[in-house]
């Protein structure tokens, strides 16, 4: 089942174009992760799909209606976002910031509910921050953070929830942590969850859907057996990977890549459009 999809989006900033006649579909209830190299889209897309930015031309369609007609807070209600970099919440308590997630179900002068105050109990339960509650933001540790910032997208109650680079800057314990989070979310919760992720071996291991983007297209979307092959992830990151299975999950995943080089990559890197690729695996 897909509710949420994008028909001939375009979205540019200025004159310069980065994502062009994209069509992309999400699946209902699963985990779809973004990949590609620096510059291709991957965030843009993202910003599109919560109307955060406008796109040039195209639709972005959730429940059967073009999104940039929907009601800012009917929308909220239907989905959240978590960016790349959450804007600093110095000064905040974690029960306060997790209190700015209840924001689009509250009336009148926004005064906290019996049922607010139940669900943001709840979703510092289910991320495993209620001791935290009434201890400062800043005093956490980065993993602690973003479990955070995940709760407060779960106070939200949406049943879509998009995530730009959760993993960044954390290191691998809190990586896994947070990302083993978003699946019991998606599996014991049914949510829907869209995350653009750096590393490939993370993405396959985690998804149920993969979309490929180099030059604000898609290249290649499907599972991760599709996705996550040699000719894919050379025509999308230019690299030679070698392929392997996961011991845990049996899923592929990149076990050594190199560098492709050549005539077209270094013509293409005479006039760039995009920063460099970057892989992390």
């Amino acid at each position: 089942m897909v509710r949420l999809y994008t028909e001939n989006l375009k979205i540019g900033y200025g004159e310069r174009l980065i994502v062009k006649n994209l069509n992309a579909e999400i699946p209902d209830k699963k985990i779809t992760t973004i990949i590609g190299p620096n510059g291709c889209g991957k965030s843009t897309l993202l910003k599109a799909m919560t109307r955060i930015i406008s796109q040039q031309a195209g639709t972005v369609v959730l429940d059967g209606r073009d999104i940039s007609k929907e009601h800012t807070k009917l929308l909220a209600k239907k989905m959240a976002i978590l960016p790349q970099s959450p804007e600093s919440a110095s000064g905040l308590t974690v029960a306060e910031l997790v209190s700015y997630g209840r924001f689009p179900h509250q009336q009148g002068f926004g005064r906290l509910s019996k049922k607010d105050m139940d669900v943001i109990d709840w979703a510092l339960d289910v991320t495993g921050t209620f001791d935290y509650k009434f201890l400062p933001v800043d005093s956490l540790s980065g993993g602690q953070r973003q479990r955070v910032w995940i709760a407060m997208a779960l106070a939200q109650e949406t049943e879509i929830i998009f995530l730009d680079e959760p993993t960044t800057y954390l290191d691998m314990a809190h990586q896994l942590e947070v990302l083993e989070l978003l699946q019991k979310l998606n599996l014991e919760q049914g949510r829907t969850i869209i995350m653009v992720l750096h590393d490939l071996n993370q993405a396959a291991r985690f998804a149920d859907y993969i979309i490929a983007m180099k030059d604000g297209q898609v290249i290649k979307a499907g599972d991760c057996e599709a996705v996550m092959t040699h000719d894919v992830l050379k025509k999308v990151f230019h690299i030679d990977a070698q392929i392997g299975r996961d011991p845990r999950t049996n899923k592929p995943m990149c076990i050594t890549y190199n560098l492709l080089r050549g005539d077209k990559r270094n013509e293409k890197a005479a006039t760039p459009i995009y920063p460099a690729v970057s892989v992390n695996y």
